[in-house]
């Protein structure tokens, strides 16, 4: 720096260094393709469990994780009429999003089922328990298939961060 005028001036050989971008959080994926058959449920539901413990989610969050794992998957299986299902997990350190995908085709309810006479039933709330368990939740059907992603938020101590 040099001082001209009772003002510093910068010389064009000072360099500034550069601040360090923060830390990324870990990204962390996991994907299973599995047949569409109604096995496909648990096993795409512990192989969700184990990802969120082997990344160390929080339980409560991970508890989400099974149960929107379970509902997608199931309607995968029951509605689509595809051959195969595919789970994408992935964890950014905020949240957790669940991407369940079938080359299967969407169908559309002529009726809504809640009737009076649906009260006691045991199925046909899955995508709205998905919803009022994510902060984000979508459906993208198409020719090709129909894939449900939903994200499901983390909460994590300040220790484990």
């Amino acid at each position: 720096m040099a001082i001209t005028d009772g003002f510093p001036t910068l010389t064009a050989d000072r360099r500034r260094p550069h601040p360090t971008p923060p830390p990324r959080p870990p990204r962390f994926r996991a994907l299973r393709v599995t047949e569409a058959v109604a096995a496909a449920v648990p096993e795409l539901r512990h192989f969700a469990r184990r990802a969120a413990q082997r990344w160390a989610v929080p339980e409560d969050a991970s508890d989400t994780l099974v149960l929107v794992v379970s509902e997608l998957v199931t309607n995968a299986v029951l509605h689509s009429g595809s051959a195969d299902v595919t789970q994408l997990i992935v964890f950014d350190g905020v949240a957790v999003t669940v991407e369940v995908a079938d080359s299967g085709r969407w169908l559309v309810r002529d009726a809504n089922r809640r009737v009076t006479e649906d009260a006691g039933a045991e199925s046909g709330r899955g995508l709205d328990l998905v919803r009022a368990c994510s902060s984000w939740f979508t459906i993208h059907p198409s020719a090709v298939g129909t894939k449900a992603v939903a994200r499901i938020p983390v909460r994590v101590s300040g220790a484990h961060r």
